[in-house]
């Protein structure tokens, strides 16, 4: 047995194609298996169906290596948070006057990139529901200084910096009042809080970011009574445009998780349904084939009636009438599957088999049925439907990522289908995210090119005819 293993991998090895399927598959076996380590499954789910895992990281934000072809170096996020040691962020206790004092939080941090942010959001905590006034100072490079919002923390508070209107008349009115003259476009508070305040801020095309060192200043007012027991702490996210191996979508989830973690679902989706289907369809073309007549007749008109059915519509149906997960689905799609058109292609072959001399002399030995249809007829065409599996495992790779892209199965799972089904909906091929659409789908490219690639290899060996002279 392992010298016929040996053999046919040798000889597989002999044919380019099969060589480069073998190394795009076992890539994606080892992504597989990288993504089961580290974060089970369960974990995923949770955490990708959350809000609170993703909040620091940026909207729709580019893949990181972008910046290696971009001659704009685009922003990363930067978060500052006062709960965690970090050497740009102080805590002071500053007395005004007799039983009040000001708890500053100093934020501290170098703005060395080429475009604006994609937004900007402070965060409050408290350890109590108590009342306390808050003011936000922002200092530009050059000491320009701005109060860009007051604020009432109470327990918690999410300041949205770059939603700030109020904030956003106050600068355009000191502006004209500088430069004596309006910006010709709708200046952002990004726009407002990091460009360089001169001329260039005035037309869209020519305004700059100004570099350097930025400080935020929160300034908590609190009374005597709280200094030892009041907790007060922020958090300052300035969201890049850029994140990370895959990027973002639009409700900031890492779209590297999905992309690693769809990969052991689309391999174990499509290669379940591929073995089962096949093997299913061999047994039920072997048994009708042997004992034909009435038997038979039922199978084959069982299978012309499957054959006739639209799959399609009646996996819509299931979905829209019951809430199914992706393995639910799975078994729907390998029930509406087993009787199809393989089970008559396969039952013509053993029909020919059955008339074999061999076969003809196990009858007259008096061996049983189920002994020749399992020891005799199917062994006789097992080595022609590994191609055959090989082959149509990205059929069903591609059936999930489209059933996912119609919204059938399950909302819930992590899969390169639901990635594609989100960036629809949100447009993201009008709204210029390529990268949304694009990295899902070369990964079900590459699924379909290895395993075609192998399954057409094996083809050849499995089936002499198609030997390469």
């Amino acid at each position: 047995m392992m010298r016929r293993v040996k053999a046919l991998f040798r000889e597989l090895l002999m044919y380019k194609s099969a060589l480069i399927g073998i190394i795009i598959i076992t890539s994606l076996i080892i992504l597989s298996l990288y993504a089961i380590i580290t974060v089970p499954y369960g974990e995923v789910v949770r955490k990708w169906n959350s809000i609170e895992p993703w909040e620091d990281l940026p909207k729709n934000a580019m893949p990181s290596w972008v910046n290696i072809f971009s001659h704009r170096k685009l922003p990363e996020t930067i978060v500052l948070d006062s709960r965690r040691i970090d050497l740009n962020v102080n805590k002071t206790i500053i007395p005004v006057s007799s039983g009040k004092y000001i708890l500053r939080l100093l934020f501290t941090f170098s703005y060395i990139y080429d475009d604006f942010p994609n937004e900007i959001i402070l965060r409050l905590y408290s350890n109590t529901t108590k009342q306390f006034t808050v003011q936000i100072t922002w200092i530009k490079p050059g000491e320009i200084e701005y109060v860009i919002g007051r604020r009432v923390l109470r327990g918690y508070e999410a300041y949205y910096i770059s939603s700030d209107e109020e904030f956003l008349k106050r600068f355009y009115t000191n502006l004209i009042n500088r430069l004596g003259s309006r910006p010709n476009y709708d200046v952002s508070v990004d726009i407002a809080l990091f460009a360089k305040e001169d001329s260039s801020i005035l037309n869209r095309n020519t305004v700059e970011v100004s570099k350097g060192e930025y400080r935020t200043i929160i300034d908590v007012l609190i009374g005597e009574e709280d200094l030892n027991r009041v907790q007060i702490d922020a958090k300052l996210v300035v969201y890049g445009k850029v994140y990370g191996a895959a990027g973002t979508d639009h409700r900031r989830r890492d779209l590297a998780l999905a992309l690693i973690w769809g990969t052991p679902i689309a391999l174990a989706f499509g290669l379940v349904a591929s073995v089962t289907i096949t093997f299913a369809q061999m047994f039920i073309a072997a048994i009708s084939a042997w004992y034909g007549r009435g038997f038979d007749f039922i199978v084959q008109r069982v299978t012309e009636i499957f054959m006739v059915l639209p799959f399609l519509p009646i996996l819509l149906m299931i979905s829209y009438l019951y809430k199914i997960t992706i393995w639910m689905l799975l078994g729907v799609v390998i029930l509406l599957s087993i009787f199809g058109s393989g089970v008559k292609n396969y039952r013509a072959i053993f029909l020919q088999i059955k008339e074999i001399p061999y076969i003809e002399a196990a009858i007259a030995y008096g061996t049983s049925s189920f002994r020749i249809v399992f020891r005799y007829m199917i062994p006789k065409i097992l080595p022609t439907i590994i191609p055959t599996i090989v082959l149509s495992v990205p059929d069903f790779v591609f059936l999930e990522a489209a059933l996912a892209l119609l919204g059938v199965g399950d909302p819930q799972a992590v899969t390169w289908g639901r990635v594609l089904e989100d960036a629809a909906r949100e447009a993201a091929l009008y709204k210029g995210y390529y990268y949304w659409i694009l990295q899902p789908s070369l990964l079900l490219l590459l699924t379909a090119l290895g395993f075609a690639m192998l399954g057409l290899a094996l083809d050849k060996i499995f089936n002499p005819r198609l030997r390469e002279m």
